[in-house]
C-alpha cells in the first residue's frame, strides 16, 4: 500500500528574498512546503488556488529569506562569553582561554555550551553552523537535540587536550565520528586545522591527503593578526599562506579563517585557487586584529561567507549584527559606498556560505528542490518604517528580535520568537542546573576585575 503523499505547507509573506536570482525580491509569493523540501515558490493566488488544501501560514508584515548560516564559530566557547574581555589575541588566548579550556574542558562543557549557542543562533534566525572545537561529538549531540544543521570540524592542533593526545589522535578521533553520523543529513563534516602557527608540516600534509581522498572542506585560522604573520616568517621564513599553498593546502576547500593580513599577491593567490574566506568582523574589531579587505576579495570574486567566531571573541552569535557591520566594514576601509551592499550581505551570510561548506545544492536560497531552510523577520513596527527595499531594511535597521519564525527542514523549530521543538526545549532547561555549576567553576578562573 502506497503511503499518502504529505500535505503541503503555504508560507504567505509580504516579501521573499530567494537570493537566488541575485538582488531579486518577490512580493505577494507564496512558498510551498511539502516534507522537507520547498516544492514551488509562485505567486500567492495561484499558490491557494493550486493547494486548496494546504495548510497555511500568512506572514503579512514579513521578509522571508534563506537560513543563515555562520561560516565560522566555536559553538561551545558560549560558557567562556566574557572570559576573555579587552585583550590582544596573543594574550587572549595564552592568558584566559586556553589555561581555561585545560581546567574544564570536558564533554560535558562542550554539549552544554553548544546547547546555550544553538538556543542563541535559533532565535536569531541561523540555521546552520560551521564549527571547530575539542569534543565535536558532544557538538553534534547538541545541534541534533536542538534540530540544528552543523558542519563539524575535525580537529588538528599540536598540542594535547582532554579530548586527544595530538594531531594523529584528533584526526582518528574525528574520522571515527564522521563514519558514526554519515546517515545524519543534518550533519556534516570539514578538516579544521587550528592555524599556522599551530600546526605541524606532517600534520597539514595529512589533512591535504584526507580533504583530497575525502573532497572534505579545510576550515583554518588563516592570517588573523600582524604578529602572527611576523612570527611565522621567524619560524618558517615565509608567510602563513605561501608555506600552506605549498603543502597543498590553497584550493577550493579551504575556508581561511578572519584573512585580516592579505597583500595583493595572497587575494589573488585565494581567488585564482577557489577558496572561501569566513568574514568575522566582530571579533576582529573586539581583539583589535584589523579589518579585513573585504572590498578588494570580493573585486577579485573570492567567495565571501560570514562567522561570528565563538562568544569569547565576539560575546554574541548574532548574524544579523555581524552581516550589518561587515557591509559597514567593507564600505569604510574601501571609501566606497556600493561595497557589500545589503543584496551581497544577504548572499554571503546564505548561498555563498552554503558553497564554502559543499552544500550549495541543498541550502542558501529559496528554489525549489532545496531544503526548506527559512526565516520569518516581522517588518511592521514603526521604528522599520517607510520600507523601500525590505533587504536593505533588513540589514541596516532590523536585527534579531525581529526573528519570529524559523524552518529547517520543513519543521517550525522558532515559532512566533519561541523555541517550537520539544526536544530543544528539554536540552535547554536540562543544562540550567550545570550552567550554574559551570559559572561558579569559570568565576574561580577569570581575574576580578580584568
Amino acid at each position: 500500500m502506497t503511503p499518502p503523499a504529505e500535505l503541503p505547507v503555504v508560507l504567505t509573506p509580504r516579501w521573499i528574498a530567494p537570493v537566488e536570482p541575485a538582488n531579486t525580491v518577490l512580493t505577494d509569493h507564496a512558498v510551498v512546503i511539502r516534507g522537507d523540501l520547498i516544492e514551488a515558490v509562485l505567486p500567492r493566488d495561484e499558490a491557494l488556488r493550486l493547494y486548496p488544501h494546504a495548510s497555511r501560514t500568512d506572514l503579512p508584515d514579513h521578509l522571508l529569506i534563506p537560513g543563515l548560516i555562520n561560516l565560522h564559530s566555536h559553538a561551545a566557547m558560549a560558557l567562556l562569553r566574557g572570559a576573555g574581555d579587552d585583550l590582544p589575541l596573543e594574550r587572549w588566548l595564552h592568558e584566559r582561554i586556553w589555561p581555561i579550556e585545560a581546567a574544564v574542558m570536558s564533554d560535558a562543557f562542550v554539549y552544554d555550551g553548544a546547547v546555550l549557542a544553538c538556543r542563541e543562533m535559533l532565535r536569531g534566525g541561523v540555521t546552520t553552523f560551521n564549527d571547530m572545537y575539542f569534543f565535536p561529538e558532544a557538538t553534534a549531540r547538541a545541534a541534533l537535540d536542538m534540530g540544528m544543521r552543523a558542519v563539524l570540524g575535525i580537529l588538528v592542533i599540536d598540542f594535547p587536550s582532554a579530548y586527544g593526545s595530538g594531531p594523529a589522535d584528533y584526526l582518528d578521533k574525528g574520522m571515527a565520528l564522521r563514519d558514526s553520523l554519515r546517515h545524519e543529513a543534518s550533519i556534516g563534516f570539514c578538516l579544521a586545522p587550528h592555524a599556522p602557527y599551530s600546526v605541524s608540516d606532517d600534520a597539514f600534509r595529512e589533512v591535504a591527503k584526507l580533504a583530497a581522498e575525502l573532497q572534505l572542506p579545510v576550515h583554518m585560522h588563516v592570517h588573523e593578526t600582524a604578529s602572527e604573520i611576523t612570527n611565522h616568517i621567524a619560524q618558517y621564513g615565509v608567510r602563513p599562506l605561501e608555506r600552506l599553498a605549498a603543502l597543498g593546502l590553497v584550493g577550493p576547500e579551504l575556508i581561511a579563517v578572519h584573512a585580516v593580513h592579505l597583500n595583493d599577491a595572497e587575494i589573488r593567490l585565494l581567488a585564482d585557487h577557489g577558496a572561501s574566506v569566513a568574514h568575522c568582523p566582530h571579533s576582529n574589531l573586539k581583539l583589535a586584529s584589523g579589518i579585513a579587505p573585504i572590498a578588494r576579495m570580493l573585486d577579485q570574486g573570492i567567495n565571501l561567507g560570514i562567522g561570528t567566531d565563538g562568544s569569547a571573541s565576539n560575546n554574541r552569535l548574532d548574524m544579523l549584527l555581524e552581516m550589518r557591520t561587515a557591509s559597514l566594514l567593507a564600505k569604510g576601509a574601501s571609501t566606497d559606498a556600493t561595497a557589500l551592499g545589503a543584496h551581497a550581505t544577504l548572499q554571503a551570510a546564505t548561498l555563498s556560505a552554503a558553497r564554502a561548506i559543499g552544500w550549495q545544492d541543498r541550502l542558501g536560497s529559496i528554489i525549489a528542490g532545496k531544503s526548506a531552510d527559512l526565516v520569518a523577520i516581522d517588518l511592521s513596527d514603526d521604528d522599520q518604517q517607510p520600507i523601500y527595499d525590505p533587504v536593505a531594511q533588513l540589514l541596516y535597521c532590523a536585527g534579531r528580535e525581529q526573528v519570529t519564525d524559523v524552518w529547517i527542514g520543513g519543521r517550525p523549530v522558532v515559532t512566533k520568537r519561541q523555541l517550537a521543538c520539544t526536544r530543544a526545549l528539554d536540552a535547554v532547561s536540562g543544562i540550567s542546573a550545570s550552567r550554574v555549576v559551570w559559572h561558579n567553576r569559570l568565576s574561580l578562573l577569570v581575574p576580578d576585575g580584568v
